[in-house]
């Protein structure tokens, strides 16, 4: 238990002054509880005596009332600030976490699903914000408000005390072995929320692909398991618990019965007066109030640990820019030397080099086009030119500087990207374009829509550039996504473009106008572009093909058509080329 409080409590941060304060008043409000022994003792004390007077009684009522409203006020200050540090901490966590998505290496999102991460920043954390309160605290100051009446009883006759003392010290050890055995269970029971969530995902992300195939019935099945699952962990998991929480009461409750009997018994002896007797027996009430409340929320402790591994695993990811250092270079050229690179491998399988001891030069303010078949290794060149990924070996440098010596925001500012795929975000038109430049104004958003081709039809939306384009930009066309995306990149106006088969996907009708705001997005730009069309690289200043991880030629248009091999027979047999569309 108490590693489980010392993690909470580092997981708080800077929080943990408020968590600090609010158990400090829930120790004053136990304090003021154990104040109404006093006029008790007062009352009972002269009313068995017979000599009871008005003003005794009215002081101790004065007595019993102030502690009260001092239990009140306690209780609702200590409430408020373990409400307000609960939605500060995880309030910080998920904005570390918003900021820290952006420097991650790629690999790491490769190795947790969408759902994985959507859970962590979701339910796993909106699972904190309520549980802390409720479990951590609660257990915590039930344990401090029953020592605390205990010793109360203890100054009226100590053996009394020791017995409610001994029996919060089982209750305790009853508590270690159910964190125990919840500590066992607790993993399985959040992992199968965590399914949960990316079963759904992933079922909702797929409807396309359910409803063309008529997949609902059995795609449902699956997930219907998956929530089957997840209920009979939570089942599971209950029922491992509730045996301990019974054990639990019983020894509370026995405890207090000892303490009872054993009043009577010293009281008969002769060993105990009346009135110290009928105030344990009215204390008594108070010892094990709130700890036996709060012991059941005990079985729970591990889900908090539980829960605060995932999001310290998602928190705590290894930035890619934790050594980098450089803002700036002279220039925008690019050089590979001798790179290396393989994805991660899942388990124990072996994976072949995604690319090969790959060396080349693109000097700055020139066009590179990167042709071959696919899986060549085009896509991961370009995404380690933009540090997506760190290499396995050799590097990659840009302006002179290898890219792990820059700070990533800086070196980011010096890529537009353009996508065959295209993301849009749930927002409005104007937004979309100006996620270039966030700090950019209506009328330059509207001057890089322009320069992108997509002016005209934005203005024939519904709203305009005020229109929302739904997630993913459903409401648009592919070459109207493909459009807006390079207005972003030309709001941005960085020094170097690249272009990821930018054209792909776009119909005959929109390729002109794609075409042209391609034109004007790489005017004086270090371009490097994965071809797709002929007439989109043969006037690349240079141009790389690529075959298996590795550069097989590299030449201008002419030169390659001259010397043969696998750039000529793409050209020329262009209907046999695999992977490749000219």
């Amino acid at each position: 238990m108490r590693e489980i409080y010392a993690k909470f409590f580092r997981f708080a941060g800077r929080r943990k002054g408020k968590w600090y304060l609010a158990i400090l008043l829930e120790f004053l409000q136990s304090m003021a509880v154990a104040a109404e022994f006093v006029p008790l003792f007062i009352v009972l004390r002269d009313m068995v005596g017979g000599s009871l007077a008005a003003s005794t009684a009215l002081t101790a009522f004065a007595i019993m009332a102030a502690s009260v409203v001092a239990q009140i006020v306690l209780h609702y200050f200590s409430h408020k600030l373990e409400m307000q540090a609960s939605y500060l901490m995880l309030d910080d966590k998920r904005i570390s976490i918003g900021d820290r998505v952006k420097y991650m290496p790629m690999g790491f999102f490769n190795a947790h699903s969408l759902g994985n991460l959507a859970a962590v920043c979701t339910s796993v954390m909106d699972d904190l914000e309520s549980m802390s309160t409720a479990i951590i605290v609660r257990i915590l100051t039930g344990t401090i408000h029953a020592v605390v009446c205990s010793l109360a009883l203890a100054i009226v006759d100590w053996r009394v005390g020791f017995v409610f003392v001994a029996g919060i010290a089982c209750m305790l050890l009853v508590n270690s072995r159910m964190i125990v055995v919840s500590r066992r269970y607790s993993p399985d029971r959040l992992a199968a929320q965590m399914r949960l969530v990316d079963g759904v995902l992933e079922y909702i992300q797929g409807m396309g692909i359910v409803k063309s195939f008529n997949l609902g019935g059995s795609q449902a099945t699956s997930l219907e398991r998956t929530i089957d699952e997840t209920e009979r962990q939570n089942f599971f998991l209950e029922s491992k618990g509730t045996p301990y929480t019974v054990a639990q009461q019983c020894v509370l409750r026995l405890f207090g019965v000892v303490a009872v009997a054993l009043s009577c018994w010293l009281c008969l002896a002769g060993e105990m007066e009346l009135f110290e007797c009928l105030l344990v027996l009215v204390g008594g009430f108070f010892v094990y109030s709130q700890i036996e409340q709060a012991s059941s929320l005990a079985f729970m402790l591990p889900m908090v640990d539980a829960s605060i591994d995932r999001v310290l695993e998602v928190g705590d990811a290894p930035r890619m820019d934790e050594l980098g250092t450089v803002e700036s270079a002279p220039d925008a050229a690019i050089r590979m030397e001798h790179v290396t690179f393989s994805y991660p491998a899942s388990g124990e399988a072996s994976v072949r080099p995604a690319i090969k001891d790959v060396s080349l030069s693109i000097p700055a303010c020139t066009s590179c086009a990167i042709v071959g078949p696919s899986g060549s290794g085009k896509t991961t060149l370009v995404n380690l030119m933009a540090r997506f990924w760190d290499v396995d070996s050799g590097c990659v440098t840009v302006g002179g500087v290898d890219v792990r010596e820059w700070k990533l925001d800086s070196l980011m500012e010096r890529f537009s990207m353009v996508f065959q795929d295209v993301y849009l975000f749930n927002d409005t038109v104007e937004n979309n374009i100006r996620f270039g430049k966030p700090g950019a104004t209506h009328d330059e958003v509207v001057e890089a829509a322009r320069r992108a081709r997509c002016h005209e039809f934005i203005e024939q939306l519904p709203q305009g550039y005020d229109t929302v384009l739904g997630e993913g930009g459903a409401t648009v066309s592919g070459g109207e996504k493909q459009r807006i995306s390079i207005a972003r990149a030309l709001l941005k106006d960085a020094s170097v473009v690249l272009l990821d088969e930018a054209t792909a996907s776009v119909d005959p009708e929109n390729e002109q106008e794609l075409q042209a705001a391609i034109e004007e997005l790489t005017s004086e730009k270090t371009v490097v572009m994965i071809a797709h069309r002929l007439k989109t690289v043969r006037n690349a200043d240079q141009i790389i093909v690529m075959s298996e991880g590795g550069i097989v030629q590299r030449g201008t248009h002419d030169e390659l058509m001259g010397e043969g091999g696998l750039y000529r027979r793409f050209v020329e047999g262009r209907s046999q080329a695999i992977g490749w569309r000219l």
